[in-house]
């Protein structure tokens, strides 16, 4: 086996690994017993001291890169960051995690028209096409019973969700030079002013089951599976990223029937390959099909941690919670 192989074995591992820790993501949201808004606020406030941890100990606040303009781009793309989380977070209440976690994977086609709208790009015959797959598809996965307000409800949720993390990711995609794990510390910690107003600690007082729930989401939902994913980024072309990231839509679904015996209908069924298929082919329409995760140029002093250096939202081929 050539090295190149090898890093490829190892980074397809890391993603892997990185997916089905996002499939479970809704289930430790539901077992906190937290609203949407407390929940997001723990999960950053654990995760900004997980990753900040991790930076602290990798040696990555040293020439770490950030200038004024790049911290308050990344930034703004910690606002949009986090409220997709809570409304993301208020679609698994509102509907089930499998039905939410579907709609939410229509951000790549969001991604698409956003920047057809804003950064003025040009919208292939393809790409249209694609997206109309994609329409039809959340027609069909959308197709709950008349007069089930709360299923309605979480789908807009979700795709509010979707439309926010796409954001994020154009804002993002303009921070360059920056380790991902520095950008993605500084959208945390964003996040903590933002959203202590909003959290009601009373739901989570006193010692309990929900404190480990909250605690996981901060260090394995976002300080680990973010550590993997920027690992694994680097290692890996972009249409291997994007085959190994339906690992977490597919996850999610078998965690929501297997824990709480939840599961989309018939009718339903037929829209998610249509989603997946169109999502895929939206993806790697972004980008050389042999190109690897496209890397940000690394900080002072970064080039023996380069291969590490890869920009979160930049190079994610396709999307995470």
């Amino acid at each position: 086996m050539t090295p190149e192989n090898a890093s490829q074995n190892k980074g397809a591992a890391q993603l892997t690994a990185a997916m089905v820790l996002s499939g479970t993501l809704g289930v430790f949201v539901v077992e906190s017993g937290a609203a949407a808004f407390g929940v997001a606020f723990f999960r950053v406030l654990f995760g900004a001291l997980a990753l900040g941890a991790y930076a602290f100990a990798c040696g990555y606040f040293h020439d770490h890169g950030l200038t004024p303009k790049k911290l308050g781009l990344a930034a703004l793309g910690g606002v949009f960051t986090v409220f997709n989380w809570v409304f993301l977070f208020k679609a698994y209440e509102a509907t089930s995690i499998s039905l939410a976690t579907v709609v939410y994977h229509t951000q790549p086609f969001f991604l698409v028209l956003l920047s057809a709208l804003i950064l003025r790009e040009r919208l292939s015959r393809a790409q249209l096409g694609w997206l109309a797959a994609a329409f039809a598809g959340l027609v069909l996965v959308s197709g709950v019973r008349p007069g089930d307000a709360g299923s309605l409800a979480g789908i807009g949720l979700a795709l509010l969700a979707a439309v926010l993390y796409a954001l994020s990711t154009l804002v993002t995609k303009q921070v360059t030079g920056v380790r991902p794990h520095l950008i993605a510390l500084v959208q945390v910690l964003v996040g903590i002013p933002l959203l202590l107003p909003f959290a009601d600690f009373g739901a989570v007082r006193g010692p309990g089951t929900g404190w480990v729930w909250l605690v996981g989401l901060g260090v394995i939902h976002t300080g680990l599976m973010y550590v993997l994913m920027y690992a694994a980024y680097a290692k890996l072309p972009t249409p291997k990223i994007a085959v190994l990231a339906f690992t977490y839509p597919a996850v999610a679904m078998v965690a929501d029937w297997a824990v709480y015996g939840h599961h989309i209908g018939l009718v339903q069924a037929l829209g998610v390959p249509l989603i997946v298929l169109a999502s895929l082919k939206v993806t790697l329409g972004r980008a050389p099909r042999s190109a690897p995760a496209r890397a940000a140029r690394p900080a002072p002093r970064t080039a023996a941690h380069a291969a590490e250096a890869a920009s979160p939202t930049a190079t994610r081929a396709a999307s995470t919670a």
